[in-house]
């Protein structure tokens, strides 16, 4: 018999890997005492127990206490989801990173703007007549709609903000957004929205990374500014150091795998794209680029992702195809890797609500008998009730970027062996 559709796809047939067995549990949803037993008991077979296989997976990810890294692409801020389920999973202390892309970082500062409030999103038909949308300057997102000046007031708002003293200089990706969220978070408590992605990563600490920072509006607005230097003189020193970006996201993860108390990290990707690349890049630059042999690649590594794995995209590459790049930990990827080809906007509310009881179901049980108590009786609930602060790795950003740094140095002889090439000839 070859390889099951399972096996192709993330080369995990099930808990403990190919050749286990599961005992096939099939109990009633009306016996559920919480959505976290209905993905745990009644799910089983089919598309029904590969998402079982997601839920399992994260399930334990938390309980171990295993820091995540989140990697989320699609119109995630303008559609609202950062309000439904994503700033509340972020909010748990369980991630340390997010990967994104610049759009997300832009939408996300709508809703605050002066002029929001007269300009609600709304819903439309996808399948409507966008000729007469464009007509009235209203903008469509599959089944979103927001008016055109929305986006003209945020381009204004960005300009502004690009203007203030704190961006006056040359800095990472990282260090940018956690700006900007506070200039976010400011705007939100004036207008009194509720707290966007910028802000609670401003107020977590998380740090936030966009591997393709030109392809999206806030950058385009920094451009706005360098062509008016351009053109009139105006000063504008706001630039993004990008080696400095790649370079923190290496620094976390060395952190992640070698210093963090659950010594090694997972990842939750969500979607594909840059935003997933840039979230699994940071081991073969420390194991290839720089020639570490001791830092691992993840250890759970989650996707769900529409593409389909026949089209050789990265978006569709299953955990254990990154397994040979060094991305995914080789030893135990057939028991701790999935993916699940699913719209992540469909499965993410209810496994974050089924998250969010098991978490509450132990908030309870350490009330009754006391954490201690119910740590030794349920491990698990150690990671579940981890301290809701997080990492707050933005805080230890130049510590652990010189902790890298130091050890880059001890490494001169490897890095300038890897500067010769017999080049061919040319005349330039």
């Amino acid at each position: 018999m070859g390889p099951t559709r399972q096996d192709q796809r993330s080369g995990c047939a099930g808990p403990g890997g190919p050749g286990r067995r599961e005992e096939l549990v099939t109990e009633s949803v009306a016996e559920a005492e919480g959505l976290d037993q209905v993905f745990e008991k009644s799910l089983p077979a089919f598309g029904g127990s590969d998402l079982r296989r997601v839920w399992q997976l994260l399930d334990e990810a938390i309980g171990r206490g295993i820091p995540l890294s989140l990697a989320v692409s699609g119109p995630v801020t303008l559609s609202g989801q950062h309000f439904t389920w994503l700033n509340p999973l972020l909010d748990t202390g369980w991630f340390l990173l997010v990967s994104t892309t610049d759009a997300v970082c832009y939408h996300d500062g709508h809703r605050a703007l002066d002029g929001a409030a007269e300009r609600p999103f709304f819903r439309v038909d996808r399948h409507g007549d966008d000729g007469e949308l464009r007509e009235e300057r209203t903008i469509r997102v599959t089944d979103v709609a927001f008016p055109e000046d929305t986006l003209l007031e945020q381009d204004r708002f960005l300009r502004a903000v690009l203007r203030e003293r704190e961006f006056q200089r040359k800095m990472s990706g990282p260090e940018f957004r956690f700006l900007l969220g506070a200039r976010y978070a400011a705007q939100e408590q004036k207008n009194g929205v509720p707290e966007g992605l910028l802000a609670l990563c401003h107020r977590k600490a998380l740090p936030i990374f966009v591997g393709a920072p030109a392809d999206g509006s806030v950058f385009l607005n920094s451009v706005a500014l360098w062509a008016i230097q351009q053109a009139f003189g105006d000063p504008h020193r706001f630039e993004l150091d990008l080696h400095r970006e790649v370079f923190e996201s290496c620094a976390f993860h060395r952190w992640g795998v070698k210093e963090n108390e659950a010594g090694a990290i997972g990842t939750l990707i969500l979607g594909g794209g840059v935003p997933k690349n840039f979230n699994l890049q940071p081991e073969p630059i420390l194991s290839q680029i720089f020639g570490f042999a001791d830092v691992g690649g993840f250890l759970y590594d989650v996707q769900i992702t529409t593409a389909p794995v026949s089209d050789g995209s990265l978006s569709s590459c299953p955990p254990a195809e990154a397994v040979t790049w060094g991305k995914v930990d080789k030893d135990e990827y057939r028991s701790t890797c999935v993916s699940l080809q699913a719209d992540y906007s469909s499965v993410m509310p209810f496994l974050a609500r089924a998250l969010f009881e098991k978490r509450a179901r132990f908030e309870r049980w350490a009330e009754r008998m006391g954490r201690e108590a119910l740590f030794e009786k349920h491990p698990a609930a150690r990671g579940y009730l981890r301290d809701p602060r997080g990492y707050r790795l933005m805080d230890r950003r130049e510590e652990l970027c010189a902790k890298l740094l130091a050890e880059i140095r001890e490494r001169e002889a490897f890095l300038r062996e890897g500067l010769a090439y017999p080049l061919a000839p040319f005349k330039g």
